[in-house]
C-alpha cells in the first residue's frame, strides 16, 4: 500500500492548467512538469475540457453534476413521480368503475 495522499485541485487551477496547453501551446508534459501534476492527470483535464460543449462545465467539482447530467437526473425523477401518479389514478379508476352493489 502506498502512503501517498490523493491531491485535489480547484476548478480554477484545472482551467488555468488546461489553458497553458491549449492557448499557450505548452505540451502536456511541459505543463504537467511545471505545475507538479502527473502527465496522465493533465491529459485527462485537457480531454475533459475539449470534450465539453461548454468548457466551463468541464470540472463541476465533487458532489456536483454537469449541467447535462443534472437535467437528465431531474427528468428521471419527474418521470418516476408521474408514473406513481398514473398508477394511483389507474387503481382509483378500477375502484370507481366497479358496479356498486
Amino acid at each position: 500500500m502506498s502512503n501517498q495522499k490523493v491531491r485535489s485541485y480547484s476548478r480554477e487551477f484545472k482551467l488555468e492548467a488546461v489553458k497553458l496547453v491549449i492557448e499557450q501551446n505548452y505540451s502536456i508534459r511541459e505543463a504537467a512538469e511545471n505545475l507538479g501534476v502527473g502527465k496522465s492527470t493533465m491529459a485527462k483535464w485537457v480531454n475533459a475540457y475539449k470534450s465539453e460543449q461548454d468548457p466551463l462545465a468541464a470540472f463541476p467539482g465533487k458532489g456536483n453534476l454537469k449541467p447535462t447530467d443534472a437535467a437528465y437526473k431531474q427528468l428521471e425523477n419527474e418521470l418516476i413521480k408521474v408514473r406513481r401518479e398514473r398508477d394511483i389514478l389507474k387503481k382509483a379508476l378500477g375502484y370507481f368503475a366497479k358496479p356498486q352493489e
